[in-house]
């Protein structure tokens, strides 16, 4: 098999790069560890940011998005029992979109199939080869035969614990990461919405969060310990512990608890994304704490830089854009990593901190809450920095 680009893993960034480069007139094939039913129920964070909600529209993949999301205006904060608006929109102009990561990758798959484009599911034994030279070459198992894709690039789309980035030789790129202390339980619920837009919570037993998926179906998540026994978390216990930690400034609406999960809390980065003709993208190349929303934006930001990258060496042979392609990207991706450790401290309990800390961070939400600086401040950064 020949193609320009070979992409390893059929999550947002591999699939919006893909989607990218058709548009640009570049051959690709997606070869992808899950079924694509895994792939498309996957449920994540469904956040997008302004710019993101433009392009795919722009793109031809948002017409769903348009008619079925939800747009936002802000967020708000909530501390010592009151409820503050952040107006996004007022103080810079933007907004943000919900609409579920798995919807945003069934519109692309669906978009890919009908362009012509190849995606392989369920490919076993992936490996990459090649990419220190000109010839790269991933090689895999689908349908119970090996096979091997000869290309130009591979972009290296495959997550966190795939198979690209440990394909680096050792010492070739450098890892920044960064644990936190707690995690995240998380509840998907059939509920109806507890307020029109999402609460950040800081109450003194911890962080708690409402988001939500659709107008029938809500996301919850409280502070935990980052090894918490969901054994222990009865429904009613979750309820009203939702209860209390929002101070009584919105009263959670039941219902059936579809999803319960513990969620980990890190922050990573590879530095350099890229190594010979293996580009790395998407969670493959960093992690965020979902505190600031920034993951499947980041990796749409990745593939948006990569195949202006790729286009330019195929119309041109420059090769300027693809040496610059993590430069690039990581000024983006350490602004996000700056802004989800901002959020994350702002509204989490951290162990360490002292009563004079509490106070501190209590004295900080209320300038953010009060300041039209701080807040646009945060908005500027909540509803995406500008992509160039």
């Amino acid at each position: 098999m020949r193609t320009q680009v070979g992409i390893v893993g059929a999550g947002p960034a591999g699939l919006m790069l893909a989607h990218l480069l058709q548009r640009a007139g570049i051959s690709s094939v997606i070869v992808e560890a899950k079924s694509r039913a895994y792939c498309e129920a996957r449920i994540r964070a469904g956040l997008i940011e302004q710019w993101a909600a433009d392009m795919l529209v722009e793109t031809g993949v948002g017409a769903r998005m348009k008619r079925e999301s939800m747009v936002h205006d802000g967020i708000y904060l909530c501390f010592d029992g009151a409820l503050h608006h952040i107006n996004f929109h007022k103080l810079v102009g933007k907004r943000v979109t919900i609409y579920g990561q798995q919807e945003v990758v069934k519109d692309l798959i669906v978009k890919r199939i009908a362009d012509g484009g190849q995606i392989l599911f369920d490919c076993t034994d992936v490996s990459v080869h090649g990419f220190d030279g000109q010839a790269p070459k991933i090689r895999f198992r689908h349908a119970g035969k090996e096979d091997e894709i000869d290309c130009d690039f591979i972009g290296g789309c495959d997550g966190f614990h795939g198979v690209c980035r440990p394909s680096i030789p050792a010492g070739a790129i450098k890892f920044y990461e960064r644990e936190y202390p707690f995690g995240w339980l998380g509840i998907l619920a059939e509920a109806p919405p507890v307020a029109d837009e999402l609460i950040y919570a800081y109450h003194p037993r911890g962080f708690a969060l409402f988001s939500m998926r659709s107008p029938t179906l809500v996301r919850y998540y409280l502070q935990c310990a980052p090894d918490e026994d969901l054994n222990l978390w009865p429904d009613q216990k979750i309820w009203d512990e939702l209860e209390t930690r929002l101070g009584g400034t919105r009263v959670p609406k039941r219902g059936p608890v579809l999803e319960k999960i513990v969620a980990q809390m890190r922050s990573f980065v590879a530095e350099p994304m890229q190594h010979g003709r293996l580009f790395l993208a998407g969670d493959s190349a960093h992690i965020v704490p979902p505190t600031g929303a920034k993951g499947m934006n980041l990796a749409f930001a990745d593939g948006r830089v990569l195949s202006r990258a790729i286009a330019a060496f195929y119309k041109s042979r420059s090769i300027e854009l693809l040496d610059a392609y993590s430069a690039t990207c990581l000024r983006r991706v350490w602004k996000a990593q700056r802004f989800s450790w901002w959020m994350t401290r702002l509204v989490h309990l951290f162990p360490e901190e002292t009563p004079f800390d509490r106070r501190r961070q209590l004295a900080e939400l209320d300038y953010v809450a009060n300041s039209e600086a701080a807040a646009k401040s945060l908005a500027e950064n909540y509803v995406g920095l500008p992509i160039e």
